[in-house]
Parts: C-alpha cells; sequence; structure tokens
C-alpha cells in the first residue's frame, strides 16, 4: 500500500499519523510538490484534482485524507478508531467534515497564506478560525477526546491543522482545551510527530 506524501501537508499528516497510531504500514512515497509532480503523469493520472494525499492500495486508489482514514480504519478493521455503530460512526464522521469545511479554510487556510504565499483573504481566514476555534475549545472543556471517549480517525482529521494553527498566526494561547488535546494527543503510544507540531 503506498502513500503519495508531502511532508508539509497536514493533509498527508493526517494519514500518515492515523497509520502510525494504528500500526497500519505504508510504503510512503514523497511527491516533489514544488517541482509540479502531483500535476503531471503518472500521479495526475491517478488523481485529477492534482492534489496530495494519494493512497494506491492494489486496484484502490483513493484521494482526500478524509477517505483515506475511512478506508484505512475499515480496511484494517480499526473498529476502536471508526466504530460500526450508526450513532458513533456518524459522531465520527462529523468531525471529519468539520475538518474538511470550517478546520481547512480558517486555521488551515490562514497557514497556507503565511507560510506557502496562498493567495487566500487572509483577514477571512482569521474570522473562519476564530468562529471554529471557540467551539472546539468548548467542546473539549466537557470532552476530553472530539467524537467518543477515546481516540478516533477523528482526531488524525482535525488535529493537524489545529496544532499547526500558529504557522498561520493563529494563536492557541486563549483555547485551553484544545492544548490539552493536543498533548494527550502528543502523549498516544506510536504518536508520530511532523515539522510545525
Amino acid at each position: 500500500m503506498k502513500l503519495y506524501d508531502l511532508e508539509l501537508s497536514g493533509n498527508c499528516y493526517k494519514v500518515r499519523l492515523f497509520a502510525s497510531l494504528a500500526g497500519i504500514p505504508l510504503d510512503i512515497e514523497a511527491v516533489d510538490f514544488l517541482d509540479g509532480e502531483h500535476k503531471r503523469p503518472p500521479l495526475i493520472e491517478l488523481n485529477l484534482w492534482g492534489e496530495i494525499p494519494i493512497l494506491v492500495d492494489g486496484k484502490v486508489v483513493l484521494r482526500d485524507s478524509q477517505a483515506i482514514l475511512v478506508y484505512l480504519a475499515t480496511r484494517y478493521e480499526k473498529e476502536a478508531w471508526l466504530p460500526r455503530d450508526p450513532a458513533q460512526m456518524a459522531e465520527v464522521v462529523q468531525w471529519l467534515s468539520t475538518a474538511a469545511n470550517e478546520v481547512q479554510n480558517g486555521p488551515n487556510a490562514a497557514r497556507l497564506v503565511d507560510k506557502f504565499g496562498y493567495a487566500i483573504d487572509k483577514a477571512d481566514t482569521l474570522h473562519r478560525s476564530a468562529h471554529i476555534l471557540p467551539l472546539i475549545d468548548t467542546h473539549l472543556s466537557r470532552h476530553h477526546w472530539l467524537a467518543l471517549d477515546r481516540p478516533t480517525i477523528a482526531e488524525c482529521a482535525v488535529f493537524p491543522y489545529v496544532a499547526l494553527a500558529p504557522e498561520g498566526g493563529v494563536s492557541l494561547e486563549p483555547y485551553p482545551h484544545i492544548r490539552q488535546w493536543i498533548n494527550r494527543i502528543k502523549e498516544l503510544p506510536d504518536f508520530l510527530p511532523m515539522p510545525g507540531v
């Protein structure tokens, strides 16, 4: 099973982090992002979106980190990370949506501006961050983990770009419960760091 990967990508890191925590072996293939390798064959043929990560498992080819997390948890029967019970699964999946929407367009987008020079409206990213981070912090003031009474793929989906928020000029100082949650994740067995985290 191969993951086409960029070390500084939070979306790629989501997959690497989960694989490490769950003991899932991955063959990591670094992509020369700056040279546009992801926009040329053979990678563009694997993912017409021209984005990474890309997971290849035999005939299965997946783009999108949230979809890859679901696939790996299901493929390797890691039910503790993604339960089959409909209500519990929905609890996890709603956080995958939060990662792909509010976190992606808030803290992640702010980081893209500051760290990589993307032409994105920085004020809008800060506004979105100021909306979602207090909600997450309040939730974590009442819950040890995002979805259930244990870490799930929800943690792997949300953690990277929240933990990397300071790289986009978004302080985590006002959010003590988020900071405690970040520390809990870092203390998990087989936690895998990335630059900036």
